[in-house]
């Protein structure tokens, strides 16, 4: 016997009530701790990454070598785009959350 178009799509329909709490797990704000403390090793290493990235392409300026100046200018580009993402991640997170929270 076959299920009725009707029941088949009223059954996609079913909302599960599953939404995001904090506190339901023990551990929670342990692992909130251990991804701050990686957000903020990212963000000092790609101070350090920036930092020989600058001196790279300094060098490579002022010696005349074109490929290490190339290579200086993508470093730097990279770091600041890396800095960028590191530091926009919480918000990214939230603003698709909040926007996958708005699907029905």
């Amino acid at each position: 016997m076959s299920v009725p178009l009707a029941d088949r799509v009223i059954h996609l329909a079913y909302d599960p009530g599953i939404s995001p709490q904090g506190g339901g797990l023990p551990g929670l704000a342990v692992l909130e701790n251990v991804v701050n403390s990686i957000n903020m090793f990212g963000i000092i290493a790609v101070v350090g990454a920036l930092a020989v990235s600058l001196g790279v392409w300094a060098w490579g300026h002022h010696t005349g070598g074109h490929q290490a100046e190339a290579n200086g200018k993508k470093g730097a580009l990279v770091a600041a785009g890396a800095a960028l993402g590191l530091g926009a991640a919480n918000g990214i997170v939230a603003f698709f959350s909040s926007l996958g929270s708005q699907v029905h």
